[in-house]
């Protein structure tokens, strides 16, 4: 396999979520961030850094502190901060890198599983080599799956309406062993992951990865979603 999904979900993607969770805890009681910190008797200081997910975060006590003062327990504020597992679809045609980074921390996706079969881009941040560190950078693992890409051959029924035609040479790839050990593995991950399935279309209707998509979704039995 050209990329390898073995790591679940650092650290890092467990505090953005938990961040997350407290801006939007905090935002629905109508705090400021001072209100929030003074409520729990920290810094605001101290409140940024939890909420911008910065290098120092507070410890364990000072978390319990700020879930008192929103009136959940810990266990319900890490709950809620882990995201449901689930496939997203992620096409990156008018998008620059930032916005899609941000795009994929805002849903809480744990892996990118590239299914390009040459993963190069003209758009700035999306070949291979930049788009997995700037992944790496925002807590997300990357893995390049070549064997789930669509052949050059099969790309004209896609771009000209072809569509059915186009799907079922791919769904013909898709029978190769080396194609269904990734299957099988993103299937595995969607369980228990949030797993968003890029290429370059942003309408995945004119894409292969809907193929990719539906035979996952239905070995996993998780829902797709839209990047938004």
């Amino acid at each position: 396999m050209a990329g390898h999904l073995l790591r679940q979900p650092d650290n890092r993607v467990l505090a953005c979520a938990l961040a997350k969770r407290v801006r939007e805890l905090r935002a629905e009681r109508g705090w400021t961030r001072e209100q929030l910190a003074e409520g729990a008797g920290i810094q605001p200081s101290t409140l940024a850094r939890l909420e911008n997910q910065g290098a120092s975060q507070p410890g364990f006590f000072t978390v319990g502190k700020i879930a008192s003062v929103l009136g959940v327990s810990l266990d319900d504020l890490f709950r809620d901060a882990k995201a449901s597992p689930g496939l997203w679809s992620a096409g990156y045609e008018g998008r620059d890198i930032d916005s899609f980074v941000a795009s994929l921390v805002d849903s809480r996706i744990d892996i990118v599983a590239d299914v390009r079969l040459t993963p190069i881009s003209r758009k700035p941040g999306f070949s291979k080599t930049r788009l997995g560190a700037a992944l790496s950078g925002a807590g997300i693992e990357y893995a390049h799956l070549r064997t789930l890409g669509n052949p050059k051959a099969n790309r004209a029924p896609f771009w000209d309406g072809r569509l059915a035609e186009g799907k079922a040479q791919f769904r013909s790839v898709l029978r190769s062993d080396e194609a269904r050990s990734d299957l099988d593995r993103l299937a595995a991950h969607a369980k228990h992951s949030r797993v968003a399935v890029l290429c370059f279309e942003a309408d995945e209707n004119r894409c292969h990865r809907q193929v990719v998509l539906e035979t996952v979704r239905k070995q996993a039995s998780v829902a797709v979603h839209p990047l938004a």
